[in-house]
């Protein structure tokens, strides 16, 4: 081997070296989760009547902005640029994964409820129908989430719809992302919280599964 070839090795060899040591870190994904039940406690409804009808409730459609409908993470920053952080990402379709948690916070406090975010048909008894529009998710790292919500709660039959409007504001506890979820999932059980306070409004007997 000639003293080209051995340069030409020697190069391609730290450059693979290199290329090793530079590769980009993989991404975190993260998943929303709903309320234990603890903070449920200070809205709880007075108890289920014993031989209550179980109401059935399908949550959607949800909507989110075009701007955090996406698989990255979106933070605002103090200059309010917009940060979409590669490596931080949903796990799920965001507003797949809010009406999943909304759908389970709801069933924390209607204890009498089934819940879901699929409607399953005329197999069923006539459900109730949420519609959440999320029309702003302002996520700052290190600071808060606001999550301002429009819903609509739908009773069976012809009744009255019940319009609310919810702004739901949390601290975030520290600098990293997992911080941030949490804060989120502190959002959307407020915003629940309204929700089933609405539902328990026009159906009295409803309770709440922390009684």
């Amino acid at each position: 081997m000639n003293r080209r070839n051995v340069t030409l090795h020697t190069v391609l060899a730290a450059a693979l070296v290199c290329l090793a040591g530079c590769s980009s870190p993989s991404p975190t994904f993260y998943a929303l989760r709903a309320d234990d039940g603890s903070a449920a406690t200070s809205t709880a409804a007075p108890a289920v009547p014993t031989g209550a009808v179980a109401l059935d409730v399908v949550v959607g459609p949800v909507t989110v902005p075009d701007m955090v409908d996406r698989p990255q993470i979106v933070t605002r920053n103090a200059d309010n640029t917009i940060e979409m952080n590669e490596f931080a990402r949903w796990a799920a379709p965001l507003k797949l994964d809010i009406g999943r948690v909304v759908a389970a916070d709801l069933a924390q406090r209607l204890g009498a409820a089934r819940v879901s975010t699929v409607d399953v048909g005329a197999t069923t008894p006539p459900a109730w129908r949420v519609r959440v529009d999320i029309t702003r998710i302002d996520s700052v790292l290190g600071d808060s989430v606001t999550i301002d919500a429009q819903w609509v709660v739908k009773p069976p039959g012809h009744a009255a719809l019940t319009l609310g409007h919810t702004v739901a504001h949390e601290q975030v506890k520290s600098q990293d992302y997992g911080a941030l979820v949490d804060a989120h999932d502190r959002a959307l059980a407020a915003i629940s919280a309204d929700i089933a306070a609405a539902i328990r409004a026009d159906h009295p007997t409803v309770g709440s599964a922390t009684d």
